[in-house]
């Protein structure tokens, strides 16, 4: 059986919440074993998959961050891509990358499924990438 961390930046609670019990709703429906971890924001986010590499198969990274009136969005959100991109490529793990990016709390509120005007939910749409990675493995060619 397949296991998957979920790792979940609870800095917007009321946002990531739902990406999440969305994110294992699928999971468990595929049938691999669930564990979540708690980080308090995004920047903790490759730490906590790096720390717990070799203990899973795959891991979905959770999240919200909200554009303000600095730059530490542009700078948080590239330095915490950029470490999942390159912790998922040294250690070929599948990392579903389900943390929002919006600019304002609307816009974060629509991409995480609250709205009735849209189905997108970035936990969902993480936790489905995960999987797919994990299911198509290695080929024979």
């Amino acid at each position: 059986m397949k296991k998957i961390l979920i790792v979940n930046a609870n800095y917007y609670k009321d946002i990531t919440n739902r990406l999440v019990v969305t994110a294992k709703k699928k999971l468990k429906q595929n049938k691999v074993k669930i564990k979540l971890l708690e980080v308090p924001g995004v920047f903790e986010v490759p730490i906590a998959i790096r720390k717990n590499i070799k203990k899973f198969d795959g891991f979905v990274a959770i999240g919200c961050v909200i554009k303000g009136k600095t730059p530490h969005f542009d700078l948080i959100c590239r330095a915490t891509f950029d470490a999942i991109m390159h912790i998922s490529i040294c250690y070929n793990k599948p990392i579903g990358n389900g943390i929002i990016t919006a600019f304002n709390k609307k816009q974060a509120h629509q991409r995480s499924g609250k709205t009735n005007s849209t189905k997108i939910n970035k936990g969902l749409e993480a936790a489905k990438a995960v999987l797919s990675i994990l299911k198509n493995g290695q080929k024979q060619i």
